[in-house]
C-alpha cells in the first residue's frame, strides 16, 4: 500500500505506554487495524543504551507478520539526538513511519521538555521535526495536543510549521495537555487544523465505538481516525470500524471469542515478556476486556492475587464462559 492507503482502511491504533507493545498490536492487526503505533521510546535513553539489552529489545519489537504496519514512536527535546535515534532506528526498515511525541502529558515527561511541554516552544518543536525528517529513512509524523493548557492553544501555528518542516501527517489529540483524558475533546479543533495544513490530519481522542469515529470523520473531515484506549479490551473496535466505513453490518462480540482472544494475549505477552512480568501486566487488560459484564469487580479483584498464567487462565474462562 502507499504510505497513507491505511487511513482509508479503518481506525488505526494510537500509541500508548505500556499498553502497545507487540502482542497487543499483532491482536489489533488481526481485527482489522492497518496501523499501530508503538509505545513511545526515549530517544536519549535509545541512544546512550546498550541497543540489545531486553527493555530496548521488547520496546523495538515487530512481528514479521506486522511488517509494514508499525509506526515507531519517540520523544525527546534535543534536536541532534531525537535525529541520531531516527537515522538508527530507522535504517533496517522496520517501521512503516516515524512518529514524534508531542502530546503525553506525564509530568516526568514534560517536565524534561518532552511530550506537550514542546507545544509551548513551536520553534524547538519545528527544529526537531526538521532534523529528524533530514536523518529518516521513513515518513516522519507528528503527534501532538491543542496546546499546554487552556487559553494557550498553540496548534494551528505548530501544525503549519511541522508541515513545513517535511512532516507527512499530524494526529491531533483535541485535548489540552492540562486536561490530560478528561473533559471532552475539542473535534472542532481537528476540523480547523486539517483547514490550516495539505498533509493529512488523524483526529484523536473520545472514538469509543465505531459510530464514533463515523461521527468523527464526518464532522471534522479528518483524514484518518486513531483510536486508543477505547481499544483495550477491545480490539474488535477496529473491525466494527472498518465494516462500518464499508458499509457492512457490524458484529456483536460473543464472551466466548472475548476469552478465546484474551488468553491467547496472555500467552503472546509471556512468550515475548515471561511469565510474571506477563500476569502482572495482563491485569491492566482484563479490567479493559471485562468492563461492563456483571460481576467484573470480583475477577479483577481475583486476578489481582493471581501470579500464574494457569491460574490466570483458569479464573478468566470460569468467568467468562459463565457470561455466555
Amino acid at each position: 500500500m502507499t504510505n497513507f492507503d491505511f487511513l482509508k482502511q479503518g481506525a488505526m491504533l494510537a500509541p500508548m505506554a505500556g499498553v502497545t507493545d507487540m502482542p497487543f498490536r499483532l491482536i489489533c492487526h488481526e481485527m482489522g487495524c492497518p496501523m499501530a503505533v508503538s509505545e513511545m521510546v526515549s530517544a536519549k535513553g535509545y541512544v546512550l543504551a546498550p541497543k540489545d539489552n531486553r527493555a530496548s529489545r521488547e520496546l523495538l519489537a515487530v512481528a514479521p507478520g506486522e511488517e509494514g504496519a508499525v509506526i515507531l514512536q519517540i520523544f525527546g527535546h534535543e534536536p541532534d539526538i531525537m535525529a541520531k535515534a531516527a537515522e538508527e532506528l530507522t535504517r533496517e526498515g522496520r517501521y512503516a513511519m516515524l512518529d514524534i511525541n508531542m502530546g503525553c502529558p506525564v509530568p516526568k515527561i514534560v517536565g524534561n521538555g518532552e511530550g506537550s511541554a514542546l507545544m509551548k516552544n513551536p520553534q524547538l518543536a519545528a527544529e526537531i521535526v526538521r532534523e529528524v525528517v533530514s536523518a529518516s529513512h521513513v515518513p516522519v509524523t507528528v503527534k501532538m495536543r491543542l496546546g499546554f493548557d487552556a487559553g494557550s492553544e498553540t496548534y494551528l501555528e505548530l501544525g503549519p510549521m511541522v508541515e513545513r518542516a517535511g512532516a507527512a501527517m499530524i494526529t491531533l489529540h483535541a485535548r489540552t495537555r492540562s486536561q490530560y483524558y478528561e473533559g471532552h475533546a475539542d473535534w472542532s479543533a481537528i476540523k480547523r487544523l486539517k483547514e490550516r495544513v495539505s498533509i493529512p490530519v488523524v483526529g484523536n481522542g473520545d472514538v469509543t465505538s465505531w459510530q464514533d469515529a463515523m461521527h468523527m470523520i464526518g464532522e471534522t473531515g479528518c483524514d484518518g481516525v486513531a483510536i486508543g484506549r477505547a481499544a483495550q479490551g477491545n480490539p474488535w473496535i477496529f473491525e466494527q470500524v472498518r465494516d462500518g466505513l464499508t458499509g457492512k453490518s457490524v458484529r456483536e462480540i460473543p464472551a466466548s471469542e472475548k476469552l478465546e482472544v484474551l488468553l491467547r494475549h496472555v500467552r503472546m505477552l509471556a512468550g515475548m515478556k515471561g511469565e510474571a512480568v506477563a500476569v502482572r501486566e495482563m491485569r491492566r487488560h482484563v479490567v479493559c476486556y471485562v468492563k461492563g459484564m456483571r460481576d467484573a469487580a470480583k475477577i479483577r479483584t481475583k486476578v489481582n492475587s493471581i501470579l500464574t498464567i494457569d491460574m490466570l487462565e483458569e479464573a478468566l474462562t470460569a468467568f467468562m464462559l459463565s457470561r455466555e
